[in-house]
């Protein structure tokens, strides 16, 4: 397998393994500093479309990413060249962050209204409208019970605004995504839409599947995992489906050139 290692594959993930040392032995917030954030955060800035997709939030994260790139990129990149496989890689990788950034933006927009309006005009009531509109972003049985306080007594006034604050920050200042699964989606797409009848050998079930179904299913769960979402369920499962759909569209778009796709 560590033969056939392609160029560009191999720089991806010589580039994303050292990040992650990097950041470990030096204790750098590189995540901090360069993860994805919503655009209206004051830390956002456009090159995090960029920078996002080089980061991960751990060894796990890592693997599971940079596995897809070891087993799959190296024959998109023998079929395309080199460069042809590395504008694709980065296309997917800023385009499912530009789309996972707009939906992102739309999603909190919400919050970061109801929690700007509540930190102006504080009352019992605004809290507990708060809570009852933003039930996915917080803590309701805590929320409750610092309402019930506060009705008791107005004194609770300036740590439900606390409580408010802190919420807003953790969810549209602070809060970033990283993770090259955009574009490693987009690798996965990509090897489906060329070789769709390859089989692959799965561990877990132990069968053998073609490439179409794998990613069709994965597509499915992903999908299925993004509008189910449980509890701790921090995956950015848009990001792996707007790294499918940029590669679709580029994959269409490169076919109409057949002697320069395939």
């Amino acid at each position: 397998m560590f033969r056939r290692l392609t160029p560009v594959a191999k720089n991806i993930l010589i580039i994303n393994v050292a990040i992650l040392l990097l950041s470990s032995v030096l204790r750098l917030p590189l995540n901090d500093w360069f993860g994805l954030r919503v655009v209206y955060s004051s830390e956002f800035a456009p090159y995090q479309f960029l920078t996002y997709m080089w980061l991960h939030g751990g060894m796990w994260h890592l693997f599971g990413n940079m596995i897809a790139v070891l087993v799959f990129a190296p024959m998109l990149e023998m079929v395309w060249g080199s460069k042809r496989f590395l504008i694709f890689y980065l296309v997917c990788g800023i385009g499912a962050g530009i789309l996972y950034g707009a939906a992102d933006a739309i999603e909190k927009l919400p919050l970061k209204n109801a929690a700007e309006a509540y930190m102006e005009n504080p009352s019992p009531e605004a809290f507990e409208r708060f809570i009852l509109d933003n039930k996915s972003f917080i803590n309701v049985a805590r929320g409750a019970e610092l309402l019930d306080l506060y009705y008791d007594n107005p004194a609770y006034e300036q740590e439900t605004i606390a409580a408010v604050r802190s919420i807003y920050n953790g969810v549209v200042t602070n809060g970033n995504m990283v993770g090259a699964s955009g574009a490693v989606f987009g690798i996965l797409f990509a090897f489906a839409f060329l070789f769709p009848n390859t089989e692959l050998f799965l561990l877990f079930p132990p069968i053998p599947i073609k490439a179409k179904y794998l990613v069709f299913f994965y597509a499915m769960y992903e999908l299925y995992a993004e509008f189910n979402r449980t509890p701790g369920d921090n995956v950015a499962h848009l990001a792996h489906l707007s790294g499918m759909l940029i590669a679709f569209i580029l994959l269409k778009f490169w076919k109409n050139d057949t002697r320069k796709f395939y």
